[in-house]
């Protein structure tokens, strides 16, 4: 049975034949007879083709242009008609959304047009409770489902597309500030809400304040050297706070924000108790990273295990942590893999796709393919890819690309001790 698709001219052959793709897409595609091209085509023309799908393919059967010109419409002899034009309101009222005006003509609307429907007095009633219903729904409002939840309420869960706010602790803080000299308190809740970014600010707020009251301004420096003395304490108990939601959270405790808390540890001065914590969340924080990457590997090792070369090479792509790497043993694996993998029997799409995973995994520059599928866009995209993948300019017959170059720190480079 055939049927009608926009395909798209790539390129002609010595023999005079074109091969096609669907337009604005890489698949499907294949080769038309010249006879059937019309004349004037050019590579890149979109053209109607009528083909037919069997086993063998997909055959091309007629060739035309997607949009024929449409002959000039002849407008002599036309009567034109010319009415009075209807005038438009002299004040033209527009209604906030959701405004109770609004929502009763809307309602008024709906129930003539029930009535003309013949749906009945009892039909009327019953629609006049349903847009009630939506109306107080769409302004948020309504009445409460059985067990005091509102419509689109969840039990104790929040709505779909809202995150729960992340539980916090200030019983550190609380007993830290119980510590302090009445005069050490306003300077330490200053530093709570913004370190000592936040005392300069409300010095200055405090000096602008007394000036226009006509008063001598506030011992800064004093303050400063107070918040400086107490800076290092209201750290270590902000810190102390997280630290003990990470604790009492658990496995449930996002893992960045675990790195995070694990990270801040190392620029305090901690107590006793604090050494005891930090410890606690270092030993959680290894067992969940080696538990990542263990199921990274696995995941990798499955996929080659049941010949499924593409998952293990877009697997290898997002490892658990920035820094890491595959076993060299794996690593080889993968890379032998993947080299057997992009052989010329391959389909060229599907070749094409492994090659995109393979330049963006960390053994690309390993990976020596086994061929290339004989195929225009495919070679073009192996030529694009060979500077990752040097095996690839060897079966183009390029020179091999040398290696990328070495990064040096920048700090290093421009060291006036460094070498």
């Amino acid at each position: 049975m055939s049927r009608r698709i926009d395909i798209e001219l790539t390129s002609q052959i010595a023999d005079g034949s074109w091969t096609w793709r669907a337009a604005g897409a890489r698949q499907p595609k294949g080769v038309v007879e010249a006879a059937l091209v019309p004349s004037g085509e050019k590579v890149g023309s979109v053209l109607l083709a009528e083909i037919e799908v069997s086993l063998e393919g997909i055959e091309v059967l007629a060739l035309s242009e997607t949009k024929p010109q449409r002959s000039p419409e002849k407008t002599e002899g036309r009567i034109e008609v010319r009415g009075t034009p209807k005038r438009a309101p002299d004040v033209s009222v527009v209604l906030a959304p959701g405004s109770k005006r609004r929502r009763d003509d809307e309602g008024r609307d709906r129930r003539d047009r029930r009535e003309r429907r013949g749906g009945g007095e009892g039909h009327a009633d019953g629609g006049d409770e349903r847009a009630e219903r939506n109306d107080r729904l769409r302004g948020g409002t309504g009445p409460r489902r059985p067990g005091g939840r509102r419509p689109g309420e969840r039990d104790g869960r929040p709505a779909r597309g809202e995150r729960p706010a992340a539980p916090t602790s200030t019983v550190h803080r609380n007993a830290m500030l119980a510590t302090l000299r009445p005069e050490q308190i306003p300077i330490a809740e200053q530093l709570l809400r913004g370190g000592l970014q936040a005392v300069r600010q409300a010095i200055e707020a405090q000096n602008q304040a007394a000036k226009a009251a006509g008063k001598p301004p506030v011992a800064g420096d004093a303050l400063l050297a107070m918040a400086d003395e107490l800076n290092p304490t209201v750290r270590l108990a902000e810190w102390k706070d997280r630290a003990s939601v990470a604790q009492t959270a658990g496995k449930d405790y996002r893992l960045r924000e675990l790195r995070a808390v694990v990270a801040a540890s190392r620029t305090l001065t901690l107590d006793e108790e604090g050494r005891t914590m930090a410890k606690a969340l270092q030993e959680s924080l290894d067992q969940r990273t080696t538990a990542l990457r263990e199921e990274w590997l696995a995941r990798i090792t499955n996929a080659l295990n049941d010949g499924r070369v593409q998952q293990a090479v877009e697997a290898s792509i997002r490892p658990p942590e920035p820094g890491t790497r595959c076993p060299a043993e794996l690593a080889v694996r993968l890379a032998g893999a993947a080299g057997e993998a992009l052989s010329a029997d391959k389909a060229p799409e599907e070749w094409m796709q492994l090659l995109d995973a393979v330049v963006a995994s960390p053994v690309r520059r390993n990976v020596k393919p086994a061929g290339i599928p004989d195929d225009e866009v495919a070679r073009q995209a192996a030529r694009h890819a060979a500077g990752a993948v040097p095996a690839l300019a060897k079966l183009l017959g390029l020179r091999i690309p040398p290696p990328p170059p070495r990064r040096v720190d920048a700090e290093r480079r421009f060291s006036p001790t460094g070498g």
